[in-house]
């Protein structure tokens, strides 16, 4: 077989010719919908994911393989109201193929600020974000208060009963737009069908970008709904 510096190369090599192909795939999908577009990409993810750990594993090494992306792909959409529409996500498709061997862990916080854009294309901004909306799960986190802790999520106990049925679920990734949060940034979802660990932030704090601006250190006050 190839020394372990020719096989790193080749299986470079052969990711570069399977994103190529995948991404115009993907970009063909975009004239067609959302739904088609999103889980072109995740099915893309769960590959990679896939090749990865082909790869790894003929070293004969059993890897773990930690992956860190947003809630939305992590977390089983099967769990959440988006799964009605058709759509899947990456915790999905591992869960699937690799049942208990998968651990799905999300995050979730009440307040704070964060870093993000208000539109797509737009500059980084320190936002306040506004405190999670009653009868949320993250609004029933706040109430332990218990400023962080690792919920394990096994389906047992009193916890687990009320975090499998569905509630509001808040999703904040490239864009925050306060003034629109409930349709744009919350969503249904039974919390302990969707992950398996959830880790509560209650006020979290806007990560620093690595080109730090004038906008961002001013950062951007949530007005809504006054405007003053």
């Amino acid at each position: 077989g190839l020394a372990d510096g020719d096989a790193d190369a080749f299986f470079h090599a052969e990711q570069n010719a399977r994103l190529v192909r995948d991404a115009e795939r993907y970009y063909r999908t975009m004239f067609h919908g959302r739904v088609e577009s999103w889980n072109e990409r995740d099915r893309h993810m769960a590959a990679t994911l896939e090749a990865l750990r082909a790869h790894l594993s003929a070293r004969d090494v059993a890897p773990k393989i930690v992956v860190w992306a947003h809630n939305s792909h992590l977390g089983d959409a099967r769990a959440t109201e988006v799964h009605r529409f058709g759509e899947l996500n990456l915790g999905q498709l591992v869960r699937e193929r690799h049942g208990s061997d998968a651990v799905l862990v999300g995050f979730t916080t009440h307040h704070g600020t964060v870093t993000a854009a208000s539109e797509w294309g737009g500059p980084a901004e320190r936002r306040r974000v506004r405190e999670a909306l009653p009868g949320s799960h993250e609004a029933f986190f706040h109430g332990a208060r218990v400023p962080r802790f690792l919920l394990l999520l096994d389906g047992a106990g009193e916890a687990d009963a009320r975090l499998a049925q569905p509630r509001l679920e808040r999703a904040i990734g490239v864009i925050y737009r306060p003034e629109t949060e409930r349709g744009s940034h919350y969503f249904e979802a039974s919390l302990a069908r969707q992950f398996d660990a959830v880790i509560h932030v209650d006020a979290t704090r806007a990560l620093v970008p690595l080109e730090r601006t004038a906008e961002w250190d001013r950062g951007h006050p949530d007005t809504f709904p006054t405007g003053i």
